[in-house]
């Protein structure tokens, strides 16, 4: 396993940074054990990085993997907290079940631009304060958004930014593939840890999953990709790549879909959270444009109902 330092965090990290929304509610719903089983695999074989947000509900999950193998990994967590409070209390609820000792990093999530990161900003004063405390060893943002990575680059409070970013481009709100990764190389220019995700486009790109992931690894600026896994196989074959191995064989490609089940209310919550514009309502019902979706779950979260999921 390659090895890498986490920006001005001086964390080192594998540059194979373990996704668990799949494990999650919001995706395959496995209980913390059986999700905490494939993260124990991965922690076993090296991986020591570990994606999370507030709203996957994996923390539970995280933790059996811990107290499974007894290792304990850097993890980043996301937050939509406006105010210190609402920040506050993520901080404290992520510290309360993953424990006061792990290294922990918290991030804006899905920020757009530079106005949306000044809304957030009491989240933030209160993020600098806890990390004067020592309750968190980092912060900055994840954004599907070029404008996100560019205002992010300009704050020299923020230690990371998690862009969305993958071979074509797929789920970059505002702009192509290769102008997130020039606000990549800004950023990063300017001190910035990049922790790249949605490598496969959220499941599009699972059929040429080799020359994805490669691609993002030959760039420089990356410090570390995350990679949703949900299995042991999958766990292997990307542990093998990230590692300069021939990849195992990860068996048959998982081709996600959205699904909406027959209580839908066409509320329209589903459509005001995705970013993607991917899912909309139609004749009382949600519906998904599939070329759009990076299958995140995040539709299936603000679902009332709990109609929506990525299966």
């Amino acid at each position: 396993m390659e090895y890498t330092l986490l920006g001005s965090t001086q964390l080192r990290v594998s540059k194979l940074c373990f996704g668990a929304l799949t494990i999650g509610p919001l995706q395959r719903n496995y209980s913390p054990a059986v999700g905490g089983r494939i993260l124990a695999a991965a922690l076993e074989q090296g991986i020591n990085f570990v994606d999370t947000a507030e709203m996957y509900r994996t923390y539970e999950h995280i933790a059996w993997a811990m107290k499974a193998t007894g290792l304990e990994p850097v993890v980043v967590t996301k937050s939509y907290a406006y105010t210190e409070a609402d920040m506050a209390t993520a901080v404290l609820d992520a510290r309360r079940v993953l424990g006061q000792h792990i290294p922990l990093l918290v991030l804006l999530h899905e920020q757009e631009s530079e106005h949306t990161l000044r809304g957030h900003w009491p989240a933030v004063e209160y993020l600098l304060r806890a990390k004067d405390q020592g309750l968190v060893q980092g912060l900055g943002v994840s954004t599907h958004h070029i404008q996100g990575v560019k205002a992010a680059a300009t704050i020299p409070e923020f230690h990371m930014v998690s862009p969305l970013i993958n071979v074509s481009g797929l789920g970059i709100v505002d702009g192509s593939r290769d102008a997130m990764i020039a606000a990549c190389i800004e950023a990063s220019g300017q001190g910035k840890a990049i922790l790249g995700m949605k490598p496969l486009g959220g499941g599009h790109l699972v059929r040429q999953r080799h020359q994805a992931l490669q691609f993002l690894l030959e760039q420089p600026w990356m410090a570390a990709v995350a990679v949703g896994m949900k299995s042991t196989s999958e766990v292997d074959y990307n542990v093998a790549l990230f590692s300069g191995q021939p990849p195992t064989d990860a068996g048959a490609p998982f081709q996600r879909q959205l699904h909406v089940d027959h209580w839908c209310t066409g509320c329209g919550a589903c459509e005001r959270a995705c970013s993607q514009q991917a899912i909309h309502v139609k004749n009382g019902r949600a519906v998904s444009i599939p070329e759009r979706c990076v299958f995140c779950g995040y539709c299936g979260a603000a679902c009332p109902e709990f109609a929506i999921k990525v299966i």
